[in-house]
């Protein structure tokens, strides 16, 4: 059994962010600008702007990713978390999780805040998993997509 690492941004990985997500919005939704933004121009958008994107290294392969989009100095929002479908089942989501919730306490952040549909109910399952609480959902939102907003208090 090959073992998962956790990798941060590095250039040459932005197509796997853009690539990896994709899949996952294309098979549940439609992709929307704001996703567009986000994958096509990450390191801009996301690196450049105080967030940061980590990969799920799976022997040699990039097999996930996510994202944590600056909200305030101490709130981030995850986002954008995949994992390659021919790795499902191997657990990376959850090490990708757990890995994204130690970041944010060594970060010394007060909370994390998501955005997830109903369309998924093994994601929402993990985030629960993982001490991740169902809040009221704001008016504004960036994706037609956002069903649920999650909050899990560092």
């Amino acid at each position: 059994m090959q073992s998962t690492t956790i990798i941060p941004f590095e250039p040459q990985y932005a197509r796997h962010f853009r690539d990896l997500n994709l899949v996952w919005i294309k098979k549940y939704f439609y992709v929307e600008e704001k996703d567009k933004e986000l994958l096509e121009a990450c390191e801009k958008n996301i690196i450049n702007e105080g967030g940061y994107i980590f990969f799920a290294k799976y022997g040699e392969k990039i097999v996930g990713c996510f994202c944590f989009i600056k909200l305030s100095d101490t709130c981030y929002e995850l986002g954008k978390m995949a994992v390659d479908e021919n790795h499902q089942g191997l657990k990376i989501g959850q090490i990708l999780l757990d890995y994204a919730v130690n970041f944010g306490k060594q970060e010394h952040w007060e909370q994390i805040v998501l955005y997830t549909s109903i369309k998924l109910p093994a994601a929402q399952h993990i985030y629960k998993k993982f001490g991740f609480k169902e809040v009221i959902i704001d008016n504004e939102l960036d994706y037609a997509r956002s069903e649920i907003k999650m909050e899990l208090n560092l």
